[in-house]
């Protein structure tokens, strides 16, 4: 009986020294979303402002008092806006309230976001405390503190020695005052949540190795928390800007652009001449004029601050 031995084959696979192919691209591509993903929200843009925008600029070129048909008067009502002493008063009014607000808000919302992004105790509890006029609408902000401070039933009733007659809104400075503060009451814990944010980015690690070099508390605020903030800092300073210069639901309540035209806004000067007046042309055209110098102060902070060219260091999807 004879035997066949026959010798096993090896396994297919590659030959040595021949290259070996690259694995089948996968189905399934990672990049950044195309511009469908993109198109509703710039439908529903175009639509609620473009569209609009491009509507005031039309009619502020036009006289129409809401209800015959409106009639092309060019640039009268840009005109008689340069002349008229009102608007060139609201126009610094709306500066001064804008700057006021930037001040003051910078360095309250700093402090509080920095204070805030930490682990001391009761925090949490203090922090949901103080981010409720966070929730409130512009007006409720308005009509409570209107009750409030009124001259005969609010605090300053209560407590003449400190308020004198108490009535703040009969003079200029209070009254302006007190729209400042209002304001930096509302707004604050808005800007206070992005420098908490912000804070909490800031790397461990840095303040590990000032507190090895020696470097105490303050100087870890100055030399690493500031500059760490700087981009939260121009958007929220872009956001107060933007902000001041449209404000008008405080106005509007608190003091109605009075004692006179004392607090009369641009803004608010705005809803005087269109709503109050019925000359939508040149409401529209300090509409559109505000448009312009909110663009405007927006894109010279970005420049003066270098934002356009910041980079962060955290990469999105390729």
């Amino acid at each position: 009986m004879t035997t066949q031995t026959t010798s096993a084959r090896p396994a297919a696979g590659p030959r040595e020294g021949t290259p070996r192919r690259p694995p089948a691209p996968s189905t399934t591509k990672v990049g950044r979303p195309g511009f469908a993903w993109a198109l509703p929200a710039a439908v529903f843009f175009t639509l609620f402002a473009i569209v609009p925008l491009i509507m005031v600029a039309v009619l502020s070129f036009m006289s129409w008092d809401g209800i015959s048909p409106p009639e092309f008067v060019g640039t009268d009502n840009w005109s008689r806006l340069a002349d008229d002493p009102v608007m060139l008063e609201s126009v610094w009014l709306t500066l001064l309230l804008t700057a006021l607000g930037v001040v003051l808000q910078t360095p309250l919302s700093i402090l509080l976001g920095v204070w805030a992004a930490g682990y001391q105790r009761n925090r949490a509890v203090l922090s949901v405390v103080y981010f409720v006029p966070l929730l409130l609408s512009a007006t409720a902000v308005s009509v409570l503190w209107r009750a409030l401070l009124d001259p005969n039933f609010g605090i300053p009733a209560s407590a003449g020695w400190l308020f004198g007659d108490g009535n703040l809104f009969g003079e200029q400075a209070t009254a302006i005052g007190v729209l400042a503060f209002v304001s930096t009451w509302q707004f604050t814990p808005f800007h206070t949540l992005i420098y908490q944010g912000a804070a909490r980015a800031v790397p461990q690690v840095l303040y590990q190795a000032a507190e090895i070099d020696g470097a105490g508390r303050y100087r870890q605020f100055f030399h690493i928390t500031l500059p760490q903030l700087r981009t939260s800092m121009i958007t929220s300073m872009i956001l107060m800007t933007v902000g001041g210069l449209t404000t008008f639901e405080t106005v509007l309540i608190l003091t109605q652009g009075g004692p006179g035209t004392d607090t009369t806004i641009s803004a608010y000067y705005m809803y005087d001449k269109a709503f109050k007046s019925f000359d939508y042309g040149t409401g529209s055209a300090i509409a559109l004029a505000l448009v312009v110098a909110a663009t405007v102060v927006s894109l010279v902070v970005v420049r003066l601050s270098g934002y356009d060219k910041m980079r962060g260091s955290t990469e999105g999807v390729s």
